[in-house]
């Protein structure tokens, strides 16, 4: 194995272990819709979007990473956790 194929192994098992933690991560949005529902509060909670935007930020800025990059990803993660709510509530369209 050549030296960039070794580095290309570990970016792999690094790409397989965040795709596990999205997962995870997605796959907390029933407790959230649940909680959500007990506190009668709305799916998508614009304040918290924004803690969770600045706190990925920050630590982007810590880590030395764009973090107007990090932010995107974050939005697409916060986007996908509210889906999933719509859906679990019966709003969304997906599977």
């Amino acid at each position: 194995m050549t030296a960039i194929d070794e580095v290309r192994s570990k970016i792999e098992r690094i790409d397989n272990e965040i795709i596990k933690l999205i997962a995870e991560r997605t796959d907390l949005a029933d407790d959230v819709l649940e909680s959500k529902r007990q506190e009668h509060r709305a799916i998508n909670d614009d304040t918290q979007n924004h803690v969770v935007l600045d706190r990925a930020a920050n630590i982007a800025t810590e880590k030395n990473l764009d973090s107007g990059a990090v932010k995107e990803i974050f939005e697409i993660l916060i986007r996908m956790s509210i889906e999933r709510q719509h859906e679990l509530s019966g709003e969304g369209n997906l599977p």
